[in-house]
């Protein structure tokens, strides 16, 4: 491993975002987002974590997928791919696995998204480990540690003279060697440096197992934790591992026999009132509870079993327990499933 100063840092950055869409933190009139810069001087280094998960820049909110011209009988559909290389950096091990989270749906499985997948493609992923964890991180309870370079391109790690930098994987490699950024030698053992962060956080939560989640499908718990909910989504949007999305079609103008339309693809929740309802107007989910109910069985038993992960399709990032309007706390439910199932 190598050290860079942090003036070394910021040359670098400059140059990414001169050569590439460089995305970084950035604070936007008070909120704190993952958005493109100009400049190193636009960027937030010291923070815990971004309002929004870094899925942004991968799965945007709205984006369009095609365009469609229809000139009498005439139909003409052309796609929108995304273009360019594009650095994220700045990105947590929470957010990281996010990624990979999605990658398990969008990339690994056919059919294939050919938006995500080409955005993947060209995004090299810069980490920084945390520094400091927010009081509902619980990261470490679901495998990850805040200085975890395992789902990194480049990682990280701050110390008193500057970042160690790591590289992790080749697409990182190529990265380095492509825009060199300026290092010297470790004068001690660089695994010693980044291993000696060390964590204030309180007792790990217990992530109950598949077994025991489907155990406790039928329990009045989540009507009793849904009678508060305001169905508003904002979990799901905060969310780095949520990927439900709908697709409609939207009028762009029409004049002498020439109409142009697109076709967008918004992120949409499963604790939507509407969200399972189907034609004829049946709704496999009309209660509150059941929508909740999903959403934690989502994260924890039915996506990692669908795509056999190996770990929760959640990244303890904490994200959804600081924008709920109404303090539906995950880390709750979660201890009460473990706890009933004693």
């Amino acid at each position: 491993m190598k050290l860079t100063t942090r003036e070394g840092l910021a040359s670098w950055l400059d140059s990414l975002a001169h050569e590439v869409n460089l995305i970084a933190p950035r604070d936007i009139e008070g909120v704190l987002l993952y958005r493109p810069v100009k400049s190193s001087m636009e960027i937030v280094l010291e923070f815990i974590n971004p309002v929004l998960s870094v899925k942004e820049a991968f799965f945007p909110a709205t984006e369009r997928l095609l365009t469609i011209e229809k000139t009498g009988q005439q139909i003409t559909l052309n796609e929108t791919l995304p273009e360019g290389k594009q650095v994220v950096f700045g990105v947590r091990p929470c957010d990281a696995r996010g990624l990979k989270v999605l990658d398990a749906n969008f990339t690994n499985t056919e059919p294939f998204d050919p938006y995500y997948t080409q955005r993947r493609s060209n995004t090299t992923v810069v980490g920084l480990a945390c520094h400091q964890m927010s009081p509902t991180c619980f990261c470490t309870s679901v495998g990850i540690a805040p200085n975890d370079p395992g789902d990194m391109d480049v990682m990280l790690y701050r110390v008193e003279d500057g970042y160690i930098v790591q590289t992790v994987t080749k697409k990182g490699q190529a990265l380095l060697s492509a825009l060199p950024l300026e290092t010297k030698e470790l004068s001690q053992n660089g695994s010693d440096l980044h291993n000696s962060y060390i964590y204030d956080q309180a007792e790990r939560v217990p992530v109950p197992e598949m077994s025991t989640w489907l155990a406790h499908f039928r329990d009045i718990y989540w009507e009793q934790v849904a009678e508060r909910c305001l169905s508003c989504r904002i979990c799901a949007y905060v969310c780095p591992t949520c990927r439900c999305f709908s697709v409609r079609d939207e009028v762009l103008s029409s004049e002498n026999g020439r109409n142009q339309y697109e076709r967008i693809r918004c992120w949409d929740s499963c604790a939507g009132e509407a969200y399972r309802r189907i034609a004829g107007g049946h709704n496999p989910r009309p209660e509150k509870g059941q929508r909740l109910r999903n959403r934690f069985l989502c994260k924890f038993v039915y996506y990692p079993r669908q795509y056999a992960l190996g770990y929760a399709a959640c990244t303890g990032c904490g994200r959804c327990i600081d924008a709920c309007p109404v303090n539906i706390d995950i880390t709750e439910v979660m201890q009460h499933i473990e706890e009933v199932s004693q």
